[in-house]
């Protein structure tokens, strides 16, 4: 799985974009309105804890953390929004996994195509993108100054599948019903928690030059403009020089 943790630095550097073009709290909100979906109780519900978190932390007033939950458990008037997954292709055959969040499946379908289309994509039939992927557990943390061997040795102690170490973060993957057990175990060895969350993880990477690299990360960020865009999962290898420019 080296080289999937590229995808989490762009995250990274893609929120850092939202506050400063105030799309912070829209997107903050979708992450507790989703996890939401799976219960209204933080303390029952690890990922609604997680995101409400996050939210605190980036000062998200307490009325929209609560209408986010309402919005996910069904309480406000509209119902609960749908999660819908997508599957297309960007440029040069690399594999798109397109996970929305809809109220509304016709006008995110639309807008999703029209993305594609129009930055040299298409929308897949079902099940022609997915087989390329699998769910795994995936937990983010700060790599500050810690050891990666003491990192590596700390995450498999808890359970966890592989860990993957870059310069900034660490990727911990887990079994998809390991997830909450190994976040768990992290956090009472005092380890801070970015990220908890089950995610589509590419069995193989696609290289690609430098110009068609660039091509599809234009793309992913179009789609990622998208509102009812939750996350993009894809099977590019992107090289660290080009990254450093993304």
């Amino acid at each position: 799985m080296s080289g999937h943790s590229k995808w989490s630095t762009i995250k990274r550097k893609k929120s850092a974009e939202d506050a400063k073009r105030g799309k912070l709290f829209t997107r903050l909100a979708r992450d507790i309105t989703l996890a939401a979906r799976n219960g209204g109780d933080p303390g029952a519900n690890p990922a609604l804890r997680l995101a409400i978190e996050k939210a605190k932390a980036a000062n998200m007033p307490k009325e929209n953390i609560e209408r986010a939950i309402k919005r996910g458990t069904g309480e406000l008037e509209g119902g609960a929004p749908e999660e819908v997954m997508y599957e297309g292709y960007a440029p040069h055959g690399v594999a798109l996994l397109i996970k929305c969040l809809t109220d509304n499946r016709n006008r995110t379908l639309a807008e999703v195509r029209r993305v594609l289309n129009r930055g040299g994509g298409s929308l897949a039939e079902a099940g022609a993108v997915t087989w390329m992927f699998e769910t795994k557990g995936l937990i983010t943390i700060e790599r500050g100054g810690r050891d990666p061997d003491d990192l590596f040795m700390m995450a498999v102690d808890a359970g966890a599948e592989d860990v993957d170490v870059s310069s900034e973060i660490v990727e911990i993957y887990t079994a998809p019903t390991d997830l909450r057990i190994v976040a768990e175990a992290l956090q009472k060895r005092g380890i801070k928690v970015e990220e908890a969350e089950l995610s589509m993880v590419p069995k193989t990477l696609v290289s690609l030059d430098e110009k068609e690299t660039l091509q599809v990360l234009h793309l992913i960020e179009q789609l990622e403009e998208l509102d009812d865009v939750q996350q993009i999962y894809s099977n590019l290898d992107v090289p660290e020089e080009i990254l450093a420019t993304a």
